[in-house]
């Protein structure tokens, strides 16, 4: 997740509690307003392949974020058991290159928005955008910032290298390679956003809870079938996203928007709104079911 969310001279922005007022009588009316503006993450960080505009302050102030360094272990060393595995599963993840799995990962690397609000819109069968469900939107665009955050401790201080500097072999997305190697593969945040965002969803619509978190799994998945992470980066990133999601409920301003995502999602669908995206497409890709631990 090369959003380059380095912690060297971050500021916490002033929290932003106006979500809460605009919530009032939105449940009845069946329609949100739209949520107040709400500033970038912040000067200096560096944009890397994905914008900083599409990074929102997040929930959190630094210091209450999960620590991945005390959290998690240290990434496998060459010749072990455990990297061993990650080589295992990188090698027979190539027979997937050509399919429609293939093509889906690629889609799950881009994480710039309006394309990520999307990624969970077949599995609610509903539209996430900025004009159908603001709330929402910005919900899932402010998590990816305090998910991404959580993952840089371990990150930095691991610096482990991306799998294609070792296999050789292709990626996704070869116009990041550069960008890619410079940071760390270890925990993966891209599947720690797609893990949190799947927790959050399931929770805002537990009658699709299954089919969500299956989708938010496969998001991670996506990582290595990519060859831009190690199967161990996928583990370790999907325990990120759920550490950081627990400590968000916590904060009265996530649990607000939470609440008025929930009614957002309820007036869409009493209105049928349809999917962004080509369901039955994804579907087939999501029937490839790529390679796991034994």
């Amino acid at each position: 997740m090369r959003n380059a969310l380095s912690r060297a001279g971050l500021h916490r922005l002033l929290p932003v509690l106006a979500c809460i007022a605009i919530m009032g009588g939105c449940a009845a009316s069946g329609s949100q307003s739209k949520p107040a503006a709400l500033p970038e993450a912040g000067p200096g960080l560096l944009a890397g392949y994905l914008p900083t505009k599409d990074l929102l302050a997040g929930y959190l102030p630094m210091k209450a974020l999960p620590n991945s360094l005390a959290l998690l272990p240290p990434s496998p060393a060459a010749g072990s058991p455990e990297f061993a595995l990650d080589e295992d599963v990188a090698r027979r993840s190539f027979a997937l290159r050509g399919t429609p799995r293939f093509t889906l990962a690629l889609s799950d690397y881009d994480l710039r928005f309006p394309h990520a609000a999307g990624t969970f819109s077949c599995t609610l069968n509903a539209p996430i955008t900025e004009q159908d469900t603001p709330h929402l939107y910005r919900l899932l665009r402010r998590s990816m910032t305090d998910v991404g955050l959580s993952t840089y401790a371990a990150k930095e201080h691991y610096k482990r290298i991306r799998p294609f500097t070792l296999n050789n072999e292709p990626i996704c997305a070869p116009e990041t390679k550069a960008e890619l190697e410079q940071d760390g593969s270890y925990p993966s945040g891209h599947t720690a956003a797609g893990w949190a965002w799947a927790l959050i969803l399931a929770e805002i619509s537990p009658g699709q809870a299954d089919a969500i978190l299956a989708r938010g799994r496969a998001f991670g998945e996506s990582r290595y079938i990519c060859n831009h992470h190690w199967y161990s980066d996928v583990v370790w990133g999907r325990f990120m996203g759920a550490a950081t999601v627990a400590r968000l409920h916590a904060d009265p301003v996530f649990r607000a928007d939470m609440e008025a995502a929930r009614a957002e999602l309820a007036a869409v669908r009493a209105k049928s709104l349809k999917p962004v995206r080509d369901c039955n497409v994804e579907a087939s890709a999501m029937a490839l079911h790529p390679p796991l631990a034994p």
